[in-house]
């Protein structure tokens, strides 16, 4: 993996409905990784059903704080906050 890999925001939802937040280089792959129960702690006891948004943020550095960012909203405000940052970006 590059140092200059291109970061990506990403919001599951969970089989319990919960929401699930982290940072990725490869959406496709880490989400891949979730459903096989290769991910996140969390995400192994509580399996995801669908990959709700991703987005685009950058370096490394601002994938983390773009992460600690969303993880401190609200259910509500997460779902809008990574859908706008989305349609800002173009996905």
């Amino acid at each position: 993996m590059s140092l200059n890999s291109l970061w990506y925001l990403y919001l599951l939802e969970c089989q319990d409905g919960s929401l699930y937040t982290g940072i990725t280089t490869d959406v496709d792959r880490r989400f891949a990784e979730h459903l096989g129960g290769k991910g996140a702690r969390y995400t192994r006891s509580h399996p995801p059903r669908c990959l709700l948004a991703s987005a685009p943020v950058g370096s490394r550095s601002n994938a983390l704080k773009a992460e600690l960012a969303l993880k401190a909203l609200p259910r509500a405000e997460k779902l809008t906050a990574i859908l706008s940052l989305a349609s800002q970006r173009g996905e």
